[in-house]
């Protein structure tokens, strides 16, 4: 989960901002993906480690656990959903009408103050 928040945030923001959807892909991926690689290596480590235990049961568990790690980030988090994300282009941000009226509306990335500010510039210069 938190592979997935720092990869599609990264999108998000680029988005908000202006970027094209495919852009955005791939400008969320870029700077998210030492991030995701970096906290998949050393959880990998963690698990990795419990796989010398001299307890039995514990090395099955921490060997699936770090090859489940690493499908998870280079797999599913850094190829598929980015994929999956350029090929959807605008419709992967798309949000139904009644769902985006009753949600709050959270200017986390600050598109909106970026708006208001072209927008000032542009009647100054007017």
């Amino acid at each position: 989960m938190d592979y997935q928040l720092f990869m599609v945030s990264g999108m998000r923001e680029a988005y908000a901002h202006g970027t094209p959807a495919r852009r955005a892909v791939t400008a969320g991926f870029h700077n998210g993906r030492v991030v995701v690689s970096v906290a998949a290596l050393i959880m990998v480590a963690v698990f990795g480690g419990f796989a010398f235990s001299q307890i039995t049961m514990v090395r099955p568990m921490g060997f699936a656990l770090a090859v489940g790690v690493l499908f998870d980030a280079f797999v599913v988090r850094m190829l598929i959903i980015p994929a999956a994300m350029h090929l959807l282009g605008r419709a992967a941000w798309w949000m139904p009408a009644w769902l985006d009226r009753i949600s709050p509306n959270m200017d986390v990335e600050g598109a909106a103050l970026q708006r208001t500010r072209t927008r000032e510039r542009e009647l100054a210069d007017a």
